[in-house]
C-alpha cells in the first residue's frame, strides 16, 4: 500500500462550470483515487431538487486555473510529502490532449454526495497524468469537497 492524503476546500462560491479537483501526478508514481466528497450548505431550505452532472476526466496536457491549490494532508502523522500536484475549483478547467470522459453521474444537491470505490474499481492515475472531478452542470452554491488518494512510487 501507497502513502494516503486528504485533500480539501470548504466554504467556496461555486457558481460556475468547475474542476472541483484536479490531480497531476509525478513522473515516477501512479496514484489510486479512493474516495470523493462533496457537500453544499446554499439550497438547504430550497423546495426544488436541483440535479447537477458530475464527470471525472482524463488526458489533458494543461493545468486549469482560476481556484486554489489546497494542501494534501498525510493520513499518517510525519509521512512524507506528496508529489502530486492537487488544484481545486478551477473555473478556467485542465485543457488540452485528447480528453475522455471517464465517468459520470448526477447530484442531487439535498444531500451529500460520497463516492467510494472498491479496491477494483479505484480510479487510477498513471504518471505524469491528470485526473479530473468536474462540475459540468452548476447552480450558485457554497460548497465543501473532500478528495482522499494513495500514492504508490
Amino acid at each position: 500500500m501507497g502513502r494516503m492524503y486528504t485533500s480539501r476546500f470548504d466554504g467556496v462560491a461555486v457558481t460556475a462550470v468547475q474542476d472541483l479537483f484536479m490531480l497531476l501526478t509525478p513522473a515516477t508514481d501512479i496514484v489510486k483515487i479512493h474516495e470523493i466528497r462533496i457537500s453544499q450548505l446554499t439550497e438547504i431550505q430550497d423546495a426544488e431538487e436541483a440535479m447537477l452532472l458530475l464527470r471525472i476526466r482524463t488526458g489533458q496536457t494543461a493545468n486549469g486555473s482560476g481556484g486554489s491549490a489546497p494542501a494534501m494532508v498525510p493520513d499518517l502523522i510525519g509521512d512524507s510529502a506528496c508529489g502530486c500536484t492537487v488544484r481545486a475549483n478551477d473555473t478556467t478547467q485542465a485543457s488540452g490532449g485528447t480528453i475522455v470522459t471517464k465517468w459520470s453521474d448526477y447530484w442531487n444537491v439535498r444531500v451529500p454526495y460520497v463516492q467510494i470505490w472498491t479496491p477494483e474499481t479505484r480510479p487510477t492515475v498513471v504518471p505524469s497524468s491528470r485526473w479530473t472531478f468536474e462540475l459540468a452542470t452548476t447552480d450558485t452554491l457554497t460548497m465543501a469537497g473532500v478528495l482522499v488518494f494513495e500514492e504508490i512510487g
